[in-house]
């Protein structure tokens, strides 16, 4: 098992290149079982995540193709319409591969999913996406492990969602948009990457309106043509490599980002003593000195996401002053915690409240990743740890972040990848 090693104590300094966005390119490559010819999309991130679903499209008879500069290229006109099952061993890795449910349902008429698997941060039900299948008109049941839905053709529905789910808005979304008639979405998810999914099809043929409100219609068509997408740049790879340079008072300039997506957390930033000058595509920070403790409370787009709770905290463990961390969307996402204590840093839970005092330094110890924003906060605090931080479990980590040891490598950091 491989594992990651950092010497800590060196400020990052230089240019990284974002990558696209590992919670916008699945959704998208599952759209493309709508289509009737071709989706090319580009700026794919090589990532784990990516190749299971790849792995599962083959699986369910689309061609697949790519080339060197990670460009995927979806041919679905060879999915039958028995094709329509995703097994277990692929879906029992990665939460999203429960997107391709709304896909296979409106275009082929039924759809064989298993429930999920993913990072154990906490609960989250499947419920809504079914919830939400039911209203377009589809029978849906769950036995012996999958979600096993049919319709002969959905038709358009209000859709209520009980809750603020991406994903079920991801997925009622793409199911919706061959349906017969109107569809409305209430109470939808307003995240970039559901305005990026909702770009790609309506660059196949789709007719959406409302994508990033809470509101969002689809007038549902007959057929989706093929089309071609470039995936946004991933607002939470972006913020990890700056509060790395925040931590270790250095100076990046984050290249091919888009700082729009990313408003509270480059305020939480600028709170935390970082000078910031923002372009259209790239964010330059500075930081001079230790960071001041922040107080975040993560909640839906466009509040504070809990994707980036994990690296504020490793942020927080350093800082001067007393950070307040309020963790209101999964449960279990405070599991970083007892790891970051071993490398010395002062932190009390108290419920879904992470209270962090920070100290002068860091001491490097050997750290076991539990999820993949915790695996990058490890990183982060082994960044400015005296002495070696050995990170292992990481395979967490090469599910959302691409080539992270190079990229922080290229920025001047001393870290490697053994065996």
């Amino acid at each position: 098992m491989q594992k990651i090693v950092v010497q800590g104590g060196l400020p990052l300094r230089g240019e990284v290149r974002i990558s696209g966005a590992k919670n916008a390119v699945l959704p998208i490559l599952c759209a493309g079982l709508l289509a009737d010819a071709e989706l090319v999309v580009r700026n794919v991130p090589n990532l784990h995540d990516v190749k299971t679903t790849l792995r599962l499209l083959a699986e369910l008879g689309c061609g697949i193709t790519l080339d060197d500069s990670f460009t995927i290229r979806i041919d679905p006109t060879r999915v039958r319409n028995h094709d329509h099952v995703a097994p277990y061993e692929l879906v029992k890795t990665m939460r999203a591969s429960v997107l391709v449910l709304g896909p296979l349902l409106a275009k082929f008429g039924a759809a064989e999913v298993s429930l999920p698997g993913g990072c154990a941060i906490g609960s989250r039900p499947v419920d809504q996406h079914i919830k939400g299948m039911q209203a377009l008109g589809a029978d849906v049941v769950v036995e012996h492990g999958f979600i096993k839905a049919r319709a002969k053709r959905l038709k358009g529905a209000r859709v209520v969602f009980d809750m603020v789910s991406v994903g079920a808005t991801e997925n009622v979304l793409m199911a919706a948009i061959l349906a017969e008639g109107r569809t409305v979405l209430e109470n939808a998810a307003k995240e970039p990457e559901i305005v990026d999914l909702a770009e790609c099809l309506v660059a196949m043929g789709a007719r959406i309106e409302g994508a990033g409100s809470d509101r969002i219609v689809v007038e549902g068509v007959e057929r989706l043509g093929g089309g071609e997408h470039a995936v946004v740049a991933d607002r939470i790879e972006a913020g990890t490599f700056l509060v790395a340079a925040a931590m270790t008072g250095g100076a990046i300039t984050a290249t091919h980002a888009r700082p729009d997506t990313m408003g509270v957390v480059l305020d939480k930033l600028r709170e935390a003593g970082a000078a910031l000058e923002c372009g259209e595509d790239r964010i330059q920070l500075e930081m001079r000195g230790r960071p001041r403790a922040v107080n975040i409370t993560t909640a839906p787009h466009p509040a504070f996401p809990t994707d980036m709770q994990a690296q504020f905290m490793a942020m927080d463990c350093i800082a001067d002053g007393v950070g307040v961390i309020n963790e209101t969307i999964f449960e279990n996402r405070f599991m970083h915690v007892q790891e970051l204590l071993r490398l010395g840093a002062d932190i009390r839970v108290e419920g879904h409240t992470a209270i962090v005092r920070g100290v002068e330094s860091l001491s490097g110890a050997p750290v076991m990743a539990t999820d993949l924003r915790a695996s990058a906060s490890l990183v982060l605090a082994g960044l400015v740890a005296s002495g070696e931080t050995t990170i292992d479990r990481i395979y967490h980590l090469d599910r959302g972040y691409e080539n992270i040891e190079a990229k922080l490598s290229g920025l001047g950091a001393r870290i490697r990848r053994i065996d």
